[in-house]
C-alpha cells in the first residue's frame, strides 16, 4: 500500500459482529482514507467487522484495518 492509494476509491461494508447470518451491503467512498475512518469508528463503536476492497481490488480484513488505523501507520 503507497500513500497514492489512500487517495483511491474504496468500499466498505461492515458486518455485525455479533449477528451471525445478517447480510450487509457496501458502501462506497471517494477515498480509502475516509473508508478507513469509517471503518475505524464502527469498531470503537459496535465492535463490529469492517471489510475494505479497494479501488485495485485489495481486500482488507478487520485485522489488517485495526492493526493499520490504531496505529495511525496510514496517516
Amino acid at each position: 500500500m503507497t500513500p497514492a492509494d489512500l487517495d483511491k476509491r474504496a468500499e466498505l461494508t461492515v458486518w455485525p459482529s455479533r449477528s451471525l447470518g445478517r447480510s450487509a451491503q457496501g458502501r462506497p467512498f471517494a477515498t480509502l482514507r475516509e473508508a478507513l475512518a469509517a471503518a475505524a469508528e464502527a469498531i470503537a463503536a459496535d465492535d463490529a467487522q469492517p471489510w475494505i476492497i479497494t479501488e485495485a481490488g485489495d481486500v482488507l480484513s478487520p485485522r489488517w484495518i485495526r492493526a493499520n488505523t490504531e496505529s495511525h501507520a496510514l496517516q
